[in-house]
């Protein structure tokens, strides 16, 4: 009774809320008069929203009584309006007449938007897709709509299993720079190894940043280390907070996984609990603010040990880690005058987590019986804390405008090592261990001056500023009994199973400073020519000097064709934790445990070996493009490019104790094997990025169709050895390792999404298909990944004007990677880490509240 009293309540409601609804209809245009092509338009207050067509019209059915809109887009300075009469007329401003817009990555021009850009640039409205996807953190929800992005959720990769690494382009994590507001963001203390994609790389931790605090997330697909500096090899995320004032935005999310794989009774494993508020205040009438958002997220264990199809056990545990994610973040504005503001922005991320570590069976030499009986399977825990704040000053200097900023990030990583032991301890042994961690700790000063010359032709912007960056990082020793061996007489391996704790003779502490200075301009020759150009100069205390530049065109063949093209010299610093990280780890190579060193780059043995200190890696990039709007729905831009790296870092091949070389050095340290960074390998990459969008009315509603793709083609052209190993580049850095760096993204990943709206009622269709990919198992021998098409189902309904209701399935026909023996992995699973995931079957329900 109770349940039928509920369903007659909401539909009464829905009802009522169609009786109360116009039709508004209206066009947008700029400030010369033409239309404005997909701008955004919302009813404020509710869910309710809709863009501009090719002639800057639009049309929706309001949900309030006295409806008001908001209208953006980028490139130009937001309105709302009125729009109770049921039809309006906007003209949008350049975002130049007024400090505040954030600028479109890419450009520093401050009207520039991202339709003429001469870069390509992806921009993706959070809202938009937070609210038809079912992908929760910004990794996953970037990696199933950008192509050219790509992010795997990671397992039995120790750090990697917390921090999930992301690529641009199928290069490192560490060679895509990530901003939040335009400023730079920091990067993760974490270096992923094992069989992870970056591995031997840092990169930028982006789920630290609440989807919920984000507007849009701007991806440029393009070298921009002259604009932006050190680590934008392949591109630039910028993320762009949210500003907005009076609404206040509420989301409950609830979703699970079919537990094909499960040997128990459970129907769904890895449930995920998110929740989250955002809200802003405007102060005053000059466009002051503060914007909040507060988010929870629990994400649970999966577990995908029991394999039907696989030849072999590694592991009584596999699956996704356990993660419990708390952020809080803060976007602010504070008018001082009409011509000048000061902003604060920035966020703390606490974040806990449980991952599965490979088992160690009743026999196992590493056990202690008294303690396990059974055997055990460690738990790796993390305890990571991750804070960022910045403040500045934007104000108008005459004609220039000034901004000045200072930026501190920091980000702490601690591990924890449960349900263990220290076999030399006996049954004595503690059973968790507090086994050290890392921290790296950022802080930059930046000046930046930029000023837009209208009559100078069609209009020049020149650019020019200063940068001081200084970087911090260190490695800290775990408790004496996660590392120490109280009994070598025994045999006994040393420290804590699962993951053996950081040593004192790891610890370091290490700083560097940069200081930079750039210059860059655009010109407008004509109304259909730009011509763009940038140079940077950058001084490293530890690596020297460096300069790149970057020279970009964009040329209007027609109304509805654009050819743009871009071509620039690039470079990354290896990070301080490259420079620096020492370890001594345990691996399983083919189920058998091994003791590797991990040796730091000036350590002892990497010196007696003649591998030299690390240096810059340096890249050329080139971009040839096409952009097109075909009648008066169809958009397309195609994107062909040219990525060369030179002197790119890696983690080079394990060499064992019976080397004839290096093994002497080995056995003096007890160690099984050794590894180490270098500048050992030269890459190109060749690919192209295709979008092609279509808008068509279809009944009473909307369909939105999108075709997106990337194809990439990685190959590693030269190998480099030095010292005492010139001439074994094969075991330098031989197959297997090559063959996770070119896995780092598939040859190709392909888009297919329709999107209908009417009324209330929305439906998308999502394929995604990943292709093939191959990896190399410890034996030598090659393991084949097969393509594989993901589908995704979402359907939204409005229950109220102010609530909205969202149930779907991601990956809706159950699709798995290619099984393999999980003796032949590096994770010891049936799958290694690959695009796609391996937890099958998701399903969930959002409720979303605006008000």
């Amino acid at each position: 009774m109770k349940k039928n009293l509920l369903t007659v309540t909401m539909c009464l409601a829905s009802a009522a809320a169609f009786a109360q609804g116009q039709t508004i209809s209206g066009q947008i245009v700029d400030g010369a008069g033409k239309p404005v092509i997909g701008a955004t338009v919302v009813e404020k207050g509710t869910n309710n929203g809709t863009a501009t067509g090719n002639d800057g019209r639009f049309t929706l059915r309001s949900r309030t009584a006295t409806p008001r809109l908001q209208i953006s887009s980028i490139g130009y300075a937001s309105q709302e309006v009125d729009a109770a009469g049921g039809t309006v007329s906007v003209r949008l401003s350049d975002a130049s007449t007024g400090l505040g817009e954030v600028q479109v990555v890419g450009s520093r021009s401050q009207n520039r938007s991202v339709t003429d850009s001469p870069s390509p640039v992806d921009i993706i409205d959070l809202r938009e897709v937070t609210t038809k996807t079912g992908q929760l953190d910004v990794n996953q929800l970037l990696q199933f709509v950008a192509p050219s992005f790509n992010s795997n959720r990671q397992t039995g990769s120790d750090g990697a299993d917390h921090v999930d690494p992301a690529t641009l382009r199928g290069l490192g994590p560490d060679q895509t720079l990530v901003l939040v507001n335009g400023k730079r963001q920091h990067q993760s203390a974490l270096v992923n190894l094992f069989g992870t994609r970056g591995r031997g790389n840092t990169g930028t931790d982006l789920n630290v940043i609440p989807a919920a605090s984000i507007e849009r997330i701007e991806i440029l697909r393009d070298g921009a280390s002259a604009q932006y500096g050190s680590d934008a090899i392949a591109g630039v995320i910028n993320i762009v907070l949210k500003s907005s004032v009076k609404e206040l935005t509420a989301n409950v999310n609830y979703g699970a996984y079919d537990a094909k794989y499960r040997f128990d009774d459970k129907n769904f494993d890895g449930g995920n609990f998110n929740a989250n508020l955002n809200y802003g205040i405007g102060l005053g009438e000059k466009g002051s603010f503060v914007n909040a958002t507060v988010d929870y997220n629990l994400r649970q264990h999966t577990q995908r040990a029991n394999v039907p199809n696989a030849d072999g056990l590694a592991r009584r545990e596999y699956g996704d880690p356990e993660i419990r994610n708390l952020s809080g973040y803060l976007n602010s504005r504070f008018a001082l005058s009409d011509r000048s503001y000061f902003y604060v922005f920035g966020g703390g991320n606490k974040r806990k987590g449980d991952a599965y570590a490979w088992t160690r069976f009743a026999d196992d030499d590493r056990n202690v019986p008294a303690i396990y009986p059974n055997g055990f399977d460690p738990i790796i825990s993390s305890d990571i804390w991750d804070a960022s704040a910045v403040a500045g000053l934007r104000t108008a200097l005459g004609e220039w405008e000034l901004d000045l900023s200072n930026n501190f990030g920091s980000n702490r990583f601690e591990y924890g090592v449960k349900n263990t032991l220290n076999s030399s301890l006996g049954a004595s042994s503690p059973t968790s261990f507090n086994a050290g961690g890392f921290q790296l700790q950022q802080n930059v000063v930046n000046l930046g001056l930029t000023r837009n010359y209208k009559t100078v032709l069609q209009g020049l912007n020149v650019a020019a500023g200063a940068e001081w960056r200084r970087e911090w990082y260190s490695l800290f020793a775990g408790e004496e009994a996660s590392y120490r061996n109280y009994d070598p007489q025994s045999g006994a391996a040393s420290g804590s199973q699962g993951f053996p704790g950081y040593q004192p003779t790891d610890a370091i502490k290490a700083q560097r400073d940069n200081v930079a200075a750039y210059a860059d301009a655009e010109l407008s020759v004509t109304q259909r020519w730009l011509l763009a150009g940038a140079l940077r100069y950058e001084h490293y205390s530890d690596f020297g000097s460096t300069l790149n530049y970057k020279l970009a065109t964009r040329f209007n063949l027609t109304e509805f064709l654009t050819l743009r093209g871009t071509y620039s010299t690039g470079f990354r610093a290896p990070s301080l934790a490259q420079v620096n990280f020492n370890s001594t780890f345990t691996n399983f190579i083919n189920g058998e445990p091994v003791e590797v060193l991990l040796a730091r780059n000036n350590s002892a043995v990497t010196q007696k070996l003649g591998v030299p200190s690390l240096q810059q890696e340096t890249s050329n990039n080139a971009n040839i493009g096409l952009t097109s709007r075909i009648g008066s729905s169809l958009s397309l831009t195609l994107d062909g490019y040219y990525i060369k790296v030179k002197d790119r870092v890696v983690l080079t091949s394990q060499f064992s104790a019976d080397d004839p070389v290096i093994g002497p050095d080995l056995q003096a340290l007890n160690v099984d094997q050794a590894q180490f960074f270098a500048n050992a390998a030269d890459t190109r990459s060749i690919g192209l990025d295709v979008v092609l969008s279509h808008t068509l009315p279809l009944g009473a509603g909307r369909l939105n169709s999108t075709l997106a793709a990337n194809v990439n083609n990685l190959k590693i052209d030269r190998v480099r050895t030095s010292g005492r190993l010139t001439g074994r580049e094969e075991e330098f850095f031989g197959a297997r390792e090559q063959a996770f760096v070119k896995a780092s993204a598939p040859p190709s990943k392909i888009n297919l999404t329709f999107d209908y709206q009417v009324g209330r009622f929305g439906a998308l269709v999502r394929f995604v298909r990943f292709d093939k990919i191959t990896l190399i198992d410890w034996d030598g021998n090659p393991m084949k990944y097969d393509r594989r098409v993901t589908t995704d189902l979402t359907l939204n309904y409005a229950l109220t004007n102010q609530l909205q209701f969202i149930v779907g399935s991601t990956n809706v026909f159950n699709r798995y990677p290619t099984l393999f023996d999980p003796q032949r992995t590096e994770t010891g699973g049936a799958w290694d880490p690959v695009q796609m995931g391996s937890n099958g079957r998701f399903y969930f329900a959002k409720l979303q509240a605006r008000f």
